[in-house]
């Protein structure tokens, strides 16, 4: 295809299904993947999660167990070749190994006894990486850290599966990794969307949204997205009440069980109407110890703040609305 395909990297509970369903009504021109390296990253024989490491019947019954990166890419390959342009939404940490450890090549993925690439923070080799169009979405980690807390603990752990809070699932310092490499390699920049230099020749620009930004402007910072990735707007991408839009993205998210019935049961995206709380630590910390008790409160606190400077650093490149 002429277009790469679009890939939108995030991390857990960001907002960026609500902002999938957005591309999900375009159907006509766009194939959406939701989350697909996440077979392989959890569940396959190249997995790089502790999550189910011991737990051999849930990666069975997953259907996944045998999805390798290679698998996921010849997927989305195939997507590609049936006319559509793929829209691909998925986690920046489903791509490398957890906790900062060194990464190498993913053994489907090698082609020879290069089994590392220097510098490069993830499983897929730089050649493939650089076959996409790169985008970002992000949400502070006062909001999505709490927000995915509470899909690890009971009683919403027994719909989703996930039985513990892994830190090392926040998510943010692989966004991170990833954006400077893709910086560093120029897969992406060195403009920033929005700026008023603009595009160079076929260079792909960085385009990171805010979450916020998103929930209290959608139509503009959908437009602003539709603009930088050369997908055709239309006011009607932010309404989805409909039979046929409901029952495809419903099978869609089916494989992520509990994580997204807000987006699954929304019938559009529209602006919020009520204005940012005000808080501080301390109401932060009251709010999370009476949902959750004491010691989960001490361990969302040390998760959101461990965070919040890789959140700033991103937030720093975003649109500005």
């Amino acid at each position: 295809m002429s277009e790469r395909p679009v890939f939108l990297v995030t991390h857990p509970r960001a907002c960026s299904t609500a902002f999938e369903r957005v591309f999900m009504t375009r159907r006509d021109v766009l194939k959406c993947a939701h989350e697909p390296f996440g077979d392989s990253f959890y569940y396959g024989p190249e997995r790089l999660s502790e999550r189910y490491a011991d737990d051999e019947a849930a990666r069975e019954s997953s259907g996944f167990s045998k999805t390798t990166y290679s698998d996921v890419l010849n997927r989305l390959e195939r997507d590609g070749s049936e006319g559509k342009r793929v829209f691909i939404k998925d986690m920046a940490y489903y791509l490398m190994p957890p906790n900062g450890k060194p990464a190498t090549i993913a053994p489907s993925l090698r082609k020879s006894a290069d089994y590392t690439e220097e510098g490069n923070p993830t499983v897929i080799p730089l050649k493939i990486l650089k076959k996409f169009h790169w985008t970002f979405l992000i949400r502070h980690p006062r909001r999505g850290i709490p927000s995915y807390f509470r899909c690890c603990v009971p009683p919403l752990d027994e719909v989703t599966g996930f039985k513990k809070f892994m830190p090392n699932e926040a998510g943010y310092i692989e966004l991170r990794r990833l954006f400077d490499y893709l910086r560093e390699q120029k897969t992406i920049g060195p403009s920033v969307a929005g700026e008023a230099n603009g595009h160079h020749g076929g260079e792909i620009t960085i385009t990171i949204i805010d979450a916020d930004d998103l929930l209290d402007h959608p139509e503009p910072v959908v437009k602003a997205f539709c603009k930088e990735t050369g997908i055709e707007f239309s006011p009607d991408m932010l309404t989805w009440d409909d039979e046929e839009n409901q029952k495809y993205v419903s099978e869609a998210f089916a494989k992520w069980n509990g994580f997204h019935n807000d987006a699954i049961h929304s019938k559009s995206l529209t602006a919020r109407t009520s204005a940012h709380k005000t808080v501080t630590d301390e109401s932060e910390n009251e709010e999370w110890r009476q949902k959750y008790g004491d010691e989960a409160q001490k361990v969302i606190r040390a998760c959101v703040d461990e965070n919040i400077p890789h959140y700033e650093y991103l937030k720093s490149f975003a649109l500005k609305f």
